[in-house]
């Protein structure tokens, strides 16, 4: 009876066993399908059309660096062509386009050399839709970089930066993510040692690329630490080369307006010393086409060098009438100017030419630079010394870019004057020490020192305020002296400014301001050339000047 009870009993039980048994069968199953699905990395592949972007036929995707790019490249037959405008932002900004001949103009620094465009993609520049494009070849032919073609999607990854790279290095086979996370889709697989890019540490991931244009995330301890790399390169190009003085520069401007005015050279040189170099201003932009006004004289240039100085002739293009940007966006403009200015220099004897185009517009920054290349080649040709006079740099001077400037000229100058100008909303100096220091510190970020002159005014302004009203004049050493002197006014040391600073009333109620520069202003913004190891000193201009001046710049430019 007990046996049947128990036997009962069991198999009542067992049902209650089985599902018991099913449920913790059912839970280890499903802790096993949690642990998977959070714990075991996919092997899921990422869509790489989604991620580089649809791709459309006969062009093809581009990565340059580590940045994927929204502008396609065009593919004809086996040659990718890059456009003109992503290559002359990211990777060599001096293939010119000629408009009006429908070329690439290329300036190396010993020739010009021209592209013609093809409207068919079958050579080194296509111009396509109004869109021209390089060839990825004519663009290696000049440019350090290294280029990697795939397919599906058609794409092609370009690396154009060799040194100061942060890289690290795999530690073993792994694989690089689209984003930080094992579940996160794969982008590609890397064997151990490969060199990655190394871009930004999170906590437990990387943000990496790949050489051939893969970006994304390996995780941090599948890499080693972080270097620096410098990759070796046996790309070679022509390099620039320089003339410049084996002793410290000190230029003066001469403002000469007529063929007369150069008959006055001795008179105005007469208590001068230490100056090696004086700046006539002898041609300017005449008109669009190139032509430009020449009153040179080799009587002049005989009389300086006979004083021991060169004499670098001056182009400005102060001529309202006549569009700088018209005139320099010609290569028949371009090359008109340098013709004649080849010839002029050939004619009186000229050292140098001094290039003072101002108040450029954005627009004709390029143009401005490329006329600077062209000039570059025929001053060297003919050993002249090339100089470009720049404004102290702003934000709304960056155009003028000073760092390509430094590339290709001689001698890059600091206008270190007009801080306060004709028309400031309020008075002030027109170079305070600190504010001609920043421009010599800005402009030194992109311009080696020793192809740098710092130029300095000889004058200051006389400000007057009468009521509401702010004028001012332009006024040199002796005037400023004088003006001091007559009105009995009191000059104090601003040591904030490095300046004497005086101000006086007069009976019809006006207020008059001056910062004045004298033998104390000069002598502290001479201090900055060897402070910075400049090239040298400039001035603006001869005949503003206090005779004595000169041995102050002398006793401070050594």
């Amino acid at each position: 009876m007990k046996k049947q009870v128990k036997k009962q009993m069991k198999k009542q039980y067992m049902p209650v066993v089985i599902v018991c048994g099913l449920i913790l069968l059912l839970a280890v199953a499903g802790l096993g399908v949690h642990i998977i699905a959070k714990y075991i990395p996919t092997r899921e592949k990422m869509d790489l059309t989604e991620y580089y972007g649809a791709v459309g036929e006969g062009e093809a995707a581009v990565i340059l660096g580590t940045e994927i790019m929204e502008e396609r490249a065009l593919v004809s037959g086996d040659q990718v062509y890059l456009p003109l405008s992503m290559v002359s932002t990211y990777l060599n900004q001096r293939y010119y386009w000629d408009e009006a001949n429908q070329q690439i103009l290329y300036a190396t620094p010993s020739e010009l050399q021209y592209y013609p465009a093809s409207q068919n993609g079958d050579g080194d520049v296509w111009l396509k839709d109004g869109k021209v494009y390089l060839s990825l070849t004519f663009v290696q032919k000049f440019t350090d970089l290294d280029s990697y073609r795939n397919e599906n999607p058609s794409r092609v990854a370009i690396q154009y930066q060799f040194t100061g790279v942060r890289t690290a290095r795999t530690e073993k086979e792994t694989c690089i993510r689209y984003r930080g996370g094992i579940k996160s889709p794969v982008l590609t697989e890397v064997p151990e040692g490969t060199t990655l890019i190394f871009m930004e540490e999170l906590e437990e991931w990387v943000q990496v690329a790949t050489m051939d244009g893969y970006v994304g995330y390996i995780k941090k301890k599948d890499i080693s630490s972080e270097e620096t790399t410098d990759f070796e390169r046996d790309f070679q190009k022509e390099e620039y080369s320089y003339i410049t003085m084996d002793v410290p520069v000190n230029l003066s401007w001469h403002q000469v307006t007529t063929q007369e005015a150069n008959s006055y050279l001795s008179e105005a040189i007469a208590n001068v010393s230490g100056v090696n170099v004086i700046s006539p201003t002898w041609f300017y932009l005449q008109d669009t086409a190139g032509n430009i006004a020449d009153i040179s004289s080799a009587d002049y240039v005989n009389q300086a060098h006979e004083k021991g100085m060169q004499v670098w002739g001056l182009i400005d293009n102060f001529s309202a009438e006549v569009s700088t940007t018209e005139t320099l966006s010609q290569l028949s403009s371009r090359q008109n100017i340098i013709s004649h200015l080849m010839a002029a220099a050939k004619n009186v004897g000229l050292d140098g030419i001094n290039v003072d185009f101002e108040t450029l517009s954005e627009d004709a920054g390029p143009h401005f630079l490329q006329f600077l290349r062209e000039l570059s080649i025929e001053c060297h040709k003919n050993n002249l010394v090339l100089s470009v006079d720049n404004p102290v740099p702003e934000d709304f001077t960056s155009h003028y870019d000073r760092r390509e400037q430094g590339q290709v000229v001689d001698y890059v100058i600091i206008m270190g004057y007009d801080e306060h100008y004709v028309g400031s909303e309020e008075a002030g100096s027109v170079a305070s020490l600190p504010w001609v220091e920043k421009g010599v510190q800005d402009t030194l970020t992109e311009v080696p020192a020793e192809r740098t002159i710092l130029a300095i005014p000889f004058y200051t302004r006389l400000w007057k305020k009468t009521g509401g009203a702010l004028t001012s004049e332009a006024i040199g050493m002796d005037q400023a002296q004088q003006v001091i002197a007559e009105n009995q006014a009191q000059t104090v040391w601003d040591g904030s400014v490095g300046q004497n600073y005086a101000t006086y009333e007069t009976q019809d109620g006006s207020t008059y301001e001056i910062w004045l520069e004298d033998a104390q202003s000069i002598a502290e913004k001479v201090k900055l050339v060897s402070k910075y190891n400049l090239a040298g000193i400039a001035q603006w201009k001869l005949g503003f000047e206090n005779s004595s001046i000169w041995q102050v710049i002398s006793d401070n430019l050594q």
